[in-house]
């Protein structure tokens, strides 16, 4: 009988142990279900941030290059034509200038990159050992081979090719090695120097009427309001006075007078951003950056105002040299500024630019000298 009582108590043992199997078999199950679904969960979030992450990355591309498109471009190393004796000269006399084109145009709706002749041409070069740097006009009119074998007006070049052309313009025919220019328009120098606090410009009672009357236009054509300037004297203009300043040739002088200006606002640009703090100035190169066209980025840009302390214009003066130029109506081309030798404006330039007093042009140089003297020979003052 006793025998017998025990057998469904281990029965009854079995069953209970069965059941707790069961519900640890179940409990594992339901952690295992939660670790997975804890998984897919992870998943999930790591890939919406990884969505998000691609689709910010996108935004940022797409601002760096539409801010590239606007303000940027990038000319091709082997589109730039240098003379060969120039290449030599970068290891001697050149070694340590750094020589960029400095280009204004005559526009108000942002056309910076060609089919506009430009108003200003000038070279900043930098002596990067010293900061030193010097600026020289050549003056727009100058009577030049635009780069392919044509000769006229040298502010055609950027018409036809833009900064490319006028690079090339410039490197073949004053033995130069230029690689970097920045062009800019009305808006953007009239909205450099309102950034900057205004500039102080000497003016006199021949120039008061013609800057008003240039600041009516661009003012019309900008949709901006205007302040006439009503007395002479070193006075404080804004951006829009500044500029139409440097529009101003009817007076005496005629261009030469003009391009003078245009250095002397250039030169008191950069006297002003000396005064600035660095966020100033960084905030300056964002906020204009779009109404500029240049083969510089904006991290170099920015870098150039972050040494402009160390910077400082020594010399300034003209292409054609004063005593070795002249002007005349060369047949079709018109009123032209002629360099009476070039070969002998170039040797000067880079005496100028350089302290190379002994520089020989190159034989390129010789050549457009030749043909320059030829075409425009009986039409000079």
């Amino acid at each position: 009988m006793a025998t017998q009582s025990k057998k469904p108590v281990h029965k009854q043992q079995r069953g209970r142990e069965e059941e707790i199997r069961a519900k640890k078999a179940a409990t594992k199950k339901k952690v295992a279900a939660k670790k997975e679904s804890k998984k897919k969960r992870t998943k999930i979030i790591l890939f919406i941030v990884e969505i998000f992450v691609l689709l910010l990355m996108v935004v940022v591309l797409y601002g760096v290059l539409k801010t590239e498109k606007v303000g940027k471009v990038d000319i091709p190393e082997e589109d730039i034509v240098i003379n060969e004796e120039v290449k030599v000269k970068e290891e001697t006399t050149m070694k340590g200038y750094r020589n960029i084109a400095l280009f204004g145009v005559d526009s108000t709706t942002g056309a910076l990159t060609k089919n506009t002749r430009s108003d200003s041409i000038m070279i900043a070069s930098i002596n990067q050992d010293t900061g030193e740097c010097k600026l020289v006009s050549v003056y727009r009119d100058t009577y030049l081979n635009l780069s392919n074998d044509s000769y006229n007006k040298c502010n055609a070049a950027y018409a036809k090719g833009g900064p490319e052309q006028a690079i090339n313009m410039l490197n073949m025919n004053l033995d130069m090695n230029i690689t970097d220019f920045v062009t800019v328009g009305f808006a953007g120098l009239t909205d450099t120097i309102d950034a900057l606090g205004g500039i102080m410009i000497d003016v006199d009672s021949a120039e008061i009427s013609h800057l008003n009357n240039y600041q009516i236009c661009m003012a019309e054509d900008l949709k901006r309001s205007y302040t006439p300037v009503s007395s002479t004297g070193y006075q404080l203009l804004d951006g829009l006075q500044a500029t139409a300043y440097c529009r101003i040739r009817y007076t005496a002088g005629d261009d030469f007078k003009r391009a003078e200006r245009q250095r002397e606002v250039i030169m008191a640009i950069a006297e002003k951003a000396k005064t600035a703090s660095p966020a100033t100035l960084n905030q300056i190169a964002n906020d204009v950056f779009g109404e500029v066209y240049t083969s510089l980025d904006l991290t170099e840009i920015v870098e150039l105002l972050g040494d402009i302390s160390k910077y400082q214009i020594t010399d300034q003066g003209g292409f054609p040299e004063e005593s070795m130029r002249a002007t005349g109506t060369i047949g079709s081309k018109g009123s032209c500024v002629v360099p009476v030798s070039l070969a002998d404006n170039v040797s000067w330039l880079h005496k100028f630019l350089f302290e190379d007093e002994e520089y020989v042009p190159s034989e390129a140089v010789k050549e457009y000298s030749a043909k320059i003297a030829s075409d425009t020979s009986g039409y000079l003052k």
